[in-house]
């Protein structure tokens, strides 16, 4: 049975150039950001990734086909859709055997991007652990995936709405290593620090792809993850966020919000109890994970092609 896969033509040619590639998810689009932000912000992350020397790889299912890559008219429908399908592991399969349309998580794009032989993957925030996960069991399936699929996962840290202590605990627990990219304090998405410790810091792309590559010739399994903080100039401080995510949980509690609904539920009311500075730190947050991932993907391909000593 053939994979039902369709690969853009940027995609293509960067493959058959040997051209550095970096994957970026669609989740961000259909469920992280209102239209037209989203497509507007999908476009702007794809020119940063060009910009820095890489090709973007957005990846989504569409109609039952994985897109490795997506061309403009595709990211466009994917924006305006209502009803595309949020798939994570567990649900990959039913998206496509189904014939439906689906932007990818976290987990879901490491797959496929490890599959497509892709190396780096851009997104906002991983996953992780709920605050009230000792109630619910809710964890994001984003933390196992790094423990199977060999991807660099290019972020701002946990999303703030998580227990980011149970969070980093998890990771270390799973044998993960937590890079905080020239910071020692773990970032906490719309803020520069959380009140933990990056467990591993690097200050160069270089030294990323460095680590990657011993990963790799150690037969370690799985990815590793880049907590790469806000830019400064577009961080929300910890204790002002917290308030209003403590608003959009009680929220969320009130209204019977569960499973996959609540993050987005979170992230909406987040987003207008800041007035919309919520919304503006995550475009810079991914935008500035976009060119890191760029630069460690591009650091990547000449330590592969043996530019380094």
């Amino acid at each position: 049975m053939a994979v039902p896969l369709s690969v853009s033509e940027d995609v293509k040619r960067a493959q058959r150039d040997g051209q550095a590639r970096v994957a970026l998810e669609s989740t961000i689009i259909t469920h992280g950001m209102p239209f037209p932000q989203n497509l507007e912000t999908a476009r702007a992350v794809e020119a940063i990734v060009r910009e820095n020397g890489a090709v973007p790889a957005t990846i989504a299912v569409m109609q039952g086909r994985i897109h490795i890559g997506l061309e403009n008219d595709e990211l466009e429908a994917l924006a305006k859709s209502q009803d595309a399908l949020k798939a994570s592991r567990a649900d990959l399969g039913f998206a496509i055997s189904k014939g439906l349309t689906a932007s990818t998580t976290v987990a879901a794009t490491m797959i496929l991007a490890a599959r497509a032989g892709i190396d780096v993957f851009a997104t906002g925030g991983i996953g992780g652990v709920h605050r009230d996960a000792s109630e619910t069991f809710d964890i994001s399936a984003d933390l196992r995936e790094f423990t199977q699929s060999p991807v660099i996962v290019v972020s701002a840290g946990a999303k703030a709405i998580l227990d980011i202590g149970a969070t980093l605990e998890t990771l270390e627990t799973l044998g993960v290593p937590v890079v905080g990219y020239q910071c020692d304090r773990f970032p906490a998405f719309w803020s520069r620090e959380s009140p933990f410790d990056a467990p591993l810091r690097l200050d160069t792309p270089k030294d990323i792809a460095s680590l990657f590559m011993t990963r790799k010739m150690l037969t370690l399994d799985g990815g590793l993850l880049v907590a790469n903080p806000v830019p400064e100039e577009a961080e929300i401080p910890s204790n002002e966020i917290e308030a209003a995510i403590h608003s959009a949980m009680e929220k969320a509690e009130r209204n019977g919000v569960s499973g996959k609904a609540v993050t987005p539920f979170l992230l909406a009311d987040i987003v207008a109890t800041t007035q919309g500075r919520a919304l503006a730190a995550n475009i810079a947050l991914i935008k500035s994970n976009a060119a890191l991932a760029a630069s460690i993907a591009l650091a990547l391909h000449h330590a592969e092609a043996g530019f380094y000593d």
